[in-house]
């Protein structure tokens, strides 16, 4: 299992570096990127991205932190 972050979709708002106690997420060029060796796989990020940019991949998507997002 691992978590994504969508380029296309990011708008370099920073809500997900904010949120992350591992201090997984960094901005590089203006987008979120994640560090997979400091992330803990927790998704506290899905939630707190505007643009829905994160998520687990395909397999478990819409699972993370006990939060269901539609679409």
């Amino acid at each position: 299992m691992r978590i994504i972050i969508d380029q296309n979709l990011c708008c370099g708002s920073a809500k997900c570096i904010e949120i992350c106690p591992e201090n997984a997420i960094s901005l590089v060029d203006g987008k979120a990127v994640l560090d997979e060796a400091k992330c803990d796989l927790d998704g506290i990020c899905i939630p707190a991205c505007p643009k829905g940019a994160i998520d687990y991949e395909d397999d478990y998507a819409g699972v993370g932190c006990g939060f269901y997002r539609e679409g």
